[in-house]
């Protein structure tokens, strides 16, 4: 199992650049965050370098998140902007030894319908994944609840599935983040399994609450055995909100035989 510690969500105690050491010192040898544009790519790098961690994720730039954008991927007439933060990205990519890409795709906005969001949705994406390719990085999309975040675009499997076919791409995968599709669909243990072929990338928290596993509903020791037996061997990122302190709520691991 290769975990790997969210940075957005843990050790936030201290400082961004000092939660590298932070990780390594739990023990993980990978990273992940939802993005890297506020620091200069070259003192992340040397972070990484420094810790000896992976960089396993992060994503495209999102608009204004600060604003309350989760993504633009689906927004009609900001193209040159999606396009732009995709150059912006390869850039940090190539700095930071980043070999997957999550793209989010963003709440409709009310002056589209979901047809033509989805039609640009669509062709950025198509966009994206070429050009990532180009730079031996995968491009990831991945379903997010819309309790959490309502009018969210992109809000399950199989709708993930059917943008993915409609794209043509050999170049775009999935992002499964357990949480998540708990909180739209279940049946996490068989639906990862029957899209093994698309995921790239696991990130996981209990529900309700998005706290460490065991806080919640969520059986994490079947589900993350039955990772193992399946034979995903990808990144399972740590995104998750501790409820105490980072250090404490890792006692999740020893109780859950990681």
């Amino acid at each position: 199992m290769k975990l790997a510690a969210n940075l957005t969500m843990l050790f936030n105690e201290v400082d961004f650049l000092d939660r590298f050491e932070k990780a390594a010192q739990a023990g993980f040898r990978g990273v992940e965050f939802l993005f890297p544009y506020a620091y200069p790519a070259q003192a992340i790098a040397e972070q990484l370098d420094k810790h000896r961690l992976q960089l396993v994720l992060h994503n495209l730039p999102p608009g204004d998140w600060a604003g309350g954008e989760r993504g633009i991927a689906c927004h009609p007439g900001r193209r040159a902007e999606f396009e732009a933060g995709v150059k912006l990205a390869v850039d940090y990519a190539r700095t930071l030894g980043v070999r997957q890409l999550n793209c989010l795709a963003g709440i409709v906005p009310r002056s589209a319908d979901p047809e033509q969001a989805r039609a640009v949705l669509v062709a950025n994406l198509r966009f994206a994944a070429a050009r990532l390719k180009e730079e031996g990085i995968a491009l990831l999309i991945e379903p997010i609840n819309t309790v959490d975040i309502p009018g969210f675009f992109l809000h399950g499997t199989r709708q993930a599935r059917d943008i993915i076919r409609a794209t043509g791409s050999d170049n775009l995968f999935l992002q499964y983040d357990i949480y998540h599709m708990q909180r739209m669909e279940g049946e996490l243990a068989a639906t990862i399994e029957a899209n093994l072929p698309l995921i790239r990338h696991i990130q996981l928290a209990d529900n309700p609450g998005r706290g460490e596993p065991g806080t919640g509903e969520i059986n994490y020791r079947y589900l993350l055995e039955r990772l193992d037996v399946i034979g995903y061997d990808g990144w399972v990122g740590c995104e998750y909100k501790p409820r105490s302190s980072t250090a404490e709520g890792l006692a999740w691991l020893a109780r859950h035989g990681i």
